[in-house]
């Protein structure tokens, strides 16, 4: 089963949702498209649910095909190896350590390394259908504690009003955080990871 939860399952059909239409509204401005690997360089933080929904992505992907799987898990090794000397947490777990300190390190952290999911012949995610919600909502103006944030290759020429009418609301009654809390209590697991060390092992 792909998702941690039907309460997950859930959480993606409204974002998705969220997501089409925000992008129905955009039309044009919206540049994503498959091969635009944009959003997938750079390390960014993910939680217990995301981890858990690309682990269970990598199970699945891993019956299908397996090479595929492989390489994923190659990849993220890989980035793990280069991540570990400098990584703002513990890189034992992979925990994000959640200090002022750590955080600022994180903010200039591995910029320039690509997600392990990204397939670098094709551009393509490898675990497109399991991606985190950071994924879901890149691109689409979405707000967040900096104001109305879009992805720098979209909207170019759209005023301020424009940009504003095509806001995505991707998650309006905050299930990711009852969801979030429910898999925390379960599981015993804590905190923020990355990409890479949830898919390394």
């Amino acid at each position: 089963m792909r998702f941690p939860s039907s309460g997950d399952r859930q959480l993606v059909q409204i974002v998705d949702s969220a997501l089409a239409d925000a992008a129905r509204r955009s039309g044009d401005w919206l540049v994503c498209r498959p091969g635009c690997t944009q959003c997938c360089i750079g390390v960014f933080s993910i939680n217990q649910l995301d981890a858990e929904r690309l682990r269970r992505g990598l199970a699945d992907l891993a019956k299908s095909q397996p090479e595929q799987a492989e390489k994923v898990r190659l990849r993220a090794r890989e980035s793990v190896a280069r991540l570990t000397p400098e990584f703002p947490g513990d890189p034992i777990s992979g925990v994000l350590d959640e200090s002022e300190g750590a955080a600022q390190r994180f903010a200039d952290f591995a910029n320039d390394e690509p997600c392990p999911a990204l397939d670098p012949l094709t551009g393509n995610c490898g675990l497109y259908e399991s991606r985190p919600m950071t994924c879901r909502v890149f691109g689409p103006p979405v707000q967040s504690e900096d104001g109305l944030g879009v992805c720098e290759l979209c909207f170019h020429g759209a005023s301020e009003e424009e940009i504003a009418a095509c806001e995505m609301k991707p998650d309006p009654d905050d299930l990711e955080s009852r969801l979030l809390q429910e898999l925390e209590a379960n599981t015993g697991a804590h905190g923020n990871t990355v990409i890479a060390f949830c898919l390394a092992s």
